[in-house]
């Protein structure tokens, strides 16, 4: 069980790490970089639960002698141990225990850092690239306190793959070169606040370094002054001949709420990107667009861009139903919107929760007659998106391939 849990809670470490790095390739896979990190989340804390577990076998039979429950057992003289590789790794066994344990009481403190939502996400940021220290002295931990016969097993084998490619996200993490080839510099040149909704809307210009993005991506964005990135949608769609990006945030943490007065025209930024599946990609003949509150960029950034396409070449588009569910609205911001669903030729349904009470699929199936041939794709609120993804489900709705839900959060 020692051997089990330790394998397990470094596998589910090492699976963490390398997703933090940002791969490309598992991207289709998971569907988007939010559902990776959601995987990622879940990971560590499956890891550290498996570490708690890997820590009471570790000291569980030692209290249990000290509190009289079982005998120490007797132990006879020890093997000797042929060959070179196996004597070097024992002679380090006294160090790895020591590092092992005081790296999982530190790994502790920063999970439960992570999950803390009222800790600042500034701290958050900057405390959890320490997890990248952490994992590789539990990797040297793993080397040597694994049982040698066993690196010579399926096991062993998978084990030291799992820990080669998470040992190189760390060090990926630890230089600052997670996703610097796909780094791109920019400018911003207008901010527009919106104080009725608390809405901050950015545009950059990004000349050079940025190969385009499909609508309904995001991007992590870092100023001169911070090295930590923070992920915003794009909000408007990719042309190369204006190469600007469009980013609309609103007040909702402590980062966010200080962007106003941190920014500012001509400032230089990093943009990295772009991430994210989102990309309303299907054959169904309609389509059901559900944002909540500032849930609505990526389908902002998709309207700009059929609007584009449709001056070009007027090819058949889905039918499309954008239905934006707010507290609050803005009439400026709300006039751009509409705007922007009449060039596209969207139905676009606005529900004032103070006007017309909260959003309900009731409402929408009333709205869309024909939402059976219909794939609902919805960026909100979490209990909003369940919520309604419930309620589908109730009506024999295809929620698995059909239902498609953007998680945008990175914590």
């Amino acid at each position: 069980m020692l051997q089990l849990t330790g394998v397990l809670a470094m596998g589910c470490m090492s699976i963490a790490m390398i997703l933090s790095a940002r791969p490309r390739w598992p991207e289709p896979w998971l569907g988007g970089l939010d559902k990776m990190y959601r995987l990622h989340k879940w990971l560590g804390i499956g890891g550290l639960v498996l570490s708690i577990a890997h820590w009471l076998w570790v000291e569980g039979p030692k209290w249990a002698v000290g509190w009289g429950l079982v005998e120490r057992p007797v132990r006879g003289p020890r093997q000797p141990v042929e060959g070179v590789v196996e004597p070097f790794l024992r002679s380090f066994r006294g160090i790895a225990e020591d590092v092992g344990e005081w790296a999982f009481y530190t790994t502790v403190v920063l999970v439960i850092v992570a999950l803390v939502r009222w800790i600042p996400y500034r701290i958050f940021a900057k405390i959890h690239r320490l997890m990248a220290v952490l994992y590789l002295t539990l990797v040297f931990h793993s080397i040597i306190l694994l049982r040698f016969d066993n690196w010579l097993t399926p096991i062993g084998v998978l084990m030291a793959v799992v820990l080669a490619f998470g040992t190189a996200a760390a060090v990926l993490s630890l230089f600052g070169r997670i996703g610097a080839d796909r780094k791109a510099r920019a400018t911003i040149t207008s901010l527009q606040y919106y104080p009725e909704v608390h809405v901050l809307e950015g545009e950059l210009d990004i000349s050079q370094g940025w190969a385009g993005h499909k609508a309904g991506q995001f991007a992590f964005v870092s100023g001169e002054k911070s090295r930590e990135p923070h992920p915003f949608t794009i909000a408007s769609s990719w042309d190369p001949s204006e190469h600007r990006l469009t980013f609309i945030t609103k007040e909702l943490g402590d980062f966010t709420s200080t962007l106003r007065n941190r920014l500012a025209i001509s400032q230089k930024v990093t943009v990295e990107g772009p991430y994210g599946c989102f990309t309303f990609e299907d054959k169904q003949s309609c389509q059901i667009w559900i944002a909540g509150g500032i849930g609505v960029s990526p389908f902002i950034a998709r309207l700009k861009q059929i609007a584009r396409e449709r001056q070009k070449n007027p090819a058949p588009y889905p039918e499309i139903h954008l239905f934006y569910a707010a507290s609050r609205l803005s009439e400026e911001a709300l006039a751009k919107l509409t705007a922007d669903a009449e060039a596209a030729g969207a139905h676009l349904h606005v529900n004032y929760d103070k006007r017309d009470g909260y959003l309900t699929g009731e409402r929408i199936r009333e709205m869309v007659p024909n939402w059976r041939e219909a794939s609902i794709w919805f960026c909100g609120p979490v209990s909003f998106g369940k919520a309604i993804r419930q309620n589908f489900a109730g009506q024999e709705f295809d929620v698995a391939k059909r239902f498609h839900q953007e998680l945008f959060d990175m914590r």
